[in-house]
């Protein structure tokens, strides 16, 4: 075995990116301002079955511009699942607004549609302007974000279903999740008012650093736009609110572009890599394979397994033996509710996200990673589970 670790994720830029990058730079068109800007936004929107996206600095900046766009505002309530990385939380706290926390669903582990419906009729109610009222804090609830869990889509038709009914926007945290469907069709197109991408080094499509809002609603997208760009309007230094700089660059776009002519290869790698995980895993006990979601298919942007109820290991335990092996194995995120930042937010119970972190181990997954590298990080599993079923 390499004395190199085996990364969790890193990008492959074997196709048109240097290319394209000299056209920006024997161009000078690097900042903002730029044919490819233009043409990833076109790309990108095709991808999604989407009418039209914009291009911003970072998956988070495109969060927070989604959020404003649909209406959120200080003190406001948003509603998102605790088990997210926490840029989820920030961008709603970017707002000014609050965040209140919903479980996941045990099967999939993305925001759960029966309990988020559940958590509403009991905990809100309507005033007669028809706003949706968070009962205990009396804040207003201003939005719905579901997360694609690890590039798997959420239950959107009743997610959307109840957030119709209660009369609430819902923005997508699909950060990990272009190439990913939901009933045959684009999550960029499930029916949510906003969905957002982030494109950062470790995603199955990169620019460095990205990110995206996608929507089929002109006038939401038109106010994203306007926002990234500083609320500047006409040609020169007049601004009509407080705006961002938040546009991508053609650098980032160029790289993105090269990326995007190989989707469809990268989300086909990911899966690939999960299915040979899935067979190993099945043959090792006291662990097994991460959930697949029955009403589409995730881009697999992550892969790893999770411990069964009768192990007596922890995902610490294993991360530590497996780096030992040269293997890149990690944690998923702590949970939002119990970062320092949020240990006083709005809870519902959370007693699937509480149990499910602390059993989650993700492996390398990356889009290039070879035949090589997946038999040693397979061999690595299967020594670390026997070591720890023995208990050495």
């Amino acid at each position: 075995m390499s004395d190199a670790i085996i990364p969790i994720a890193v990008p492959d830029l074997g196709g048109n990116e240097r290319k394209y990058l000299n056209e920006c730079i024997e161009s000078n068109f690097v900042s903002t301002v730029g044919p490819f800007v233009e043409r990833f936004e076109q790309s990108l929107a095709e991808v999604c079955g989407a009418p039209r996206a914009v291009a911003t600095m970072t998956g988070t900046a495109g969060l927070h511009l989604a959020l404003l766009a649909v209406g959120v505002q200080p003190d406001n309530v948003v509603i998102a699942p605790s088990l997210s990385f926490i840029a989820s939380a920030n961008a709603i706290s970017y707002c000014g607004a609050k965040a209140w926390f919903l479980d996941v669903d045990a099967e999939s582990w993305t925001l759960d549609a029966r309990l988020l419906h559940e958590t509403l009729a009991a905990g809100t109610e309507i005033t007669s302007q028809g706003a949706c009222i968070h009962r205990r804090s009396n804040r207003r609830v201003a939005a719905i974000m579901p997360v694609c869990t690890l590039g798997e889509p959420p239950d959107m038709d009743e997610i959307v279903r109840t957030a119709n009914e209660f009369s609430i926007p819902v923005v997508v945290d699909a950060a990990p999740a272009l190439g990913a469907t939901y009933k045959n069709g684009p999550v960029g197109n499930a029916g949510a008012d906003l969905t957002v991408y982030s494109f950062n080094g470790n995603k199955t499509v990169t620019t460095g650093g990205g990110g995206a809002v996608v929507g089929e609603q002109s006038e939401l997208l038109d106010k994203v736009y306007h926002l990234s760009t500083t609320a500047r309007t006409g040609r020169d230094y007049d601004h009509d609110e407080i705006g961002y700089n938040y546009r991508m660059t053609n650098l980032q776009a160029a790289v993105g572009c090269a990326q995007l002519e190989r989707l469809d290869e990268f989300v086909q790698s990911k899966r690939s890599v999960r299915e040979q995980y899935n067979s190993a895993i099945d043959n090792l006990d006291g662990i097994e394979a991460f959930p697949q979601v029955g009403w589409g298919e995730g881009t697999a942007w992550l892969s790893g397994f999770t411990l069964t109820p009768s192990s007596t290991s922890s995902a610490a335990e294993y991360c530590d033996l497996l780096r030992q092996q040269k293997i890149d194995a990690r944690p998923i995120w702590k949970p939002s509710h119990l970062q320092n930042p949020y240990t006083a937010a709005l809870c519902a119970p959370l007693a699937v996200t509480e149990t499910v972190w602390r059993k989650i181990v993700t492996l390398p997954s990356s889009v290039g990673i070879t035949g090589e590298e997946l038999e040693n990080v397979l061999a690595a599993l299967s020594h670390v589970t026997k070591t720890l079923n023995q208990g050495g």
